[in-house]
């Protein structure tokens, strides 16, 4: 047979996919898979049910349903102050994992340089990789909040770079930007003309601030295209539906791969969506309230036990230290996983940077995630005796 792509060759190891399968093992406590414990909300499930009930299972336009768009220009305005037009600056997406590849697929050609913010969520190097570009790494510790500094920015940016992406709230970290960080950023971008890809998929999900995106400065935002989604804030994972906001140029030029890959996002979910985004604010408030409490009883733990652990300030994780124990993130996670069965993320999954943390998820119920931190604890202690 002919070769496959040689591309596929360069793809960074699967780490978190392989502990990502463990969670259907009923003999571990797995903390690994960020997805929320709560069911869809009902007005929700029944916005579809009706819709199913009304025979509304047809194609949609490939953009998605007018309805819909609008909705979601009518969020992005209420919550985040930024003006989209339904018609022309919006694509309902496939998940805004389909967003991020038809954006990514769309904007760069081979050689380009792509900065990624590290640690960093798994897939987007993949995706870049397989567009022919190069990415170019810019670490964060937990010294700085994993926040992106000017300095640190300013110093990966060269003359191939086309490409930024931003994920504030940050997954692994849980780390945040506020609109005060953003503003040494958006000095550095003025100085380059790349695109900015911001992916906002946790920004229902802060807790001591309010959310902030590198597009709420004016004259960045007509190159700046803002990803988000439905599956973390309204916890709608299995329904496959996201969204991106651009100007009309990079919607027209994004839309031309997007319809031709998935040809439109799934009918029967966005009739979900606009229900969701019409009347899922009280749904919303009272999960980002219960995944508080998570919040805090889970750093608490974590630090007590020799864990150190900053508070996440937003999405639903913890990233705590391991480096006192002298182990790398995936000795630490694989010794966890044999001596008391419980499944957490490597750091080093998420990049280079991410090797002396792990990822640890409270999207679980209190009792799991109480269960699970005694078995920890346990596996400290041993450590500690060994030592």
């Amino acid at each position: 047979m002919k070769p496959i792509n040689a591309r596929l060759n360069q793809l960074p190891p699967a780490i978190l996919h392989k502990f990502l399968e463990l969670a259907t093992d009923p003999t571990i406590l797995s903390l690994s898979v960020g997805e929320p414990d709560f069911p869809t909300p009902f007005h929700v499930r029944q916005a579809a049910i009706d819709a199913i009930q009304e025979g509304k299972t047809f194609y949609t336009p490939s953009r998605g349903l007018m309805s819909m768009r609008k909705e979601i220009a009518n969020v992005m305005a209420r919550k985040y102050h930024l003006t989209y037009d339904p018609a022309t600056e919006i694509i309902v997406t496939f998940g805004a994992s389909e967003a991020l590849e038809a954006t990514f697929i769309t904007l760069l050609n081979p050689g380009d340089e792509v900065i990624l913010v590290t640690p960093v969520y798994v897939t987007y190097e993949p995706i870049l990789i397989m567009a022919g570009a190069t990415v170019v790494h810019v670490p964060t510790d937990h010294t700085t909040g994993f926040k992106l500094t000017p300095d640190a920015l300013r110093q990966a940016i060269t003359d191939k770079t086309k490409l930024i992406v931003l994920n504030y709230p940050n997954n692994p970290t849980g780390g945040i930007m506020t609109h005060k960080d953003y503003e040494g950023i958006a000095e550095v971008l003025r100085e380059t003309d790349a695109y900015i890809v911001s992916d906002e998929i946790y920004s229902e999900l802060i807790y001591d601030a309010q959310h902030a995106s590198i597009a709420q400065f004016e004259d960045l935002k007509s190159r700046t295209v803002v990803i988000n989604g439905f599956s973390k804030a309204y916890a709608m994972t299995g329904w496959r539906l996201g969204y991106l906001c651009a100007n009309a140029e990079l919607v027209n030029a994004i839309g031309k791969y997007h319809s031709n890959a998935i040809l439109c996002p799934p009918t029967i979910s966005q009739f979900a969506g606009i229900e969701a985004l019409k009347n899922g604010d009280e749904d919303i408030k009272h999960m980002r309230e219960e995944y508080d409490i998570r919040r805090r009883y889970v750093v608490d733990r974590l630090n007590k036990m020799g864990l150190p652990c900053a508070i996440p300030q937003g999405a639903f994780y913890a990233f705590p230290s391991i480096e006192a124990t002298g182990m790398d993130s995936l000795t630490f996670c694989q010794q966890l996983l044999d001596k008391k069965r419980v499944a957490v993320i490597p750091g080093i999954a998420f990049g280079a940077a991410g090797d002396r943390y792990i990822r640890f998820s409270y999207s679980y119920s209190i009792k799991h995630i109480e269960e699970a931190l005694d078995r920890i604890e346990a596996f400290m202690s041993e450590l500690s005796t060994k030592v």
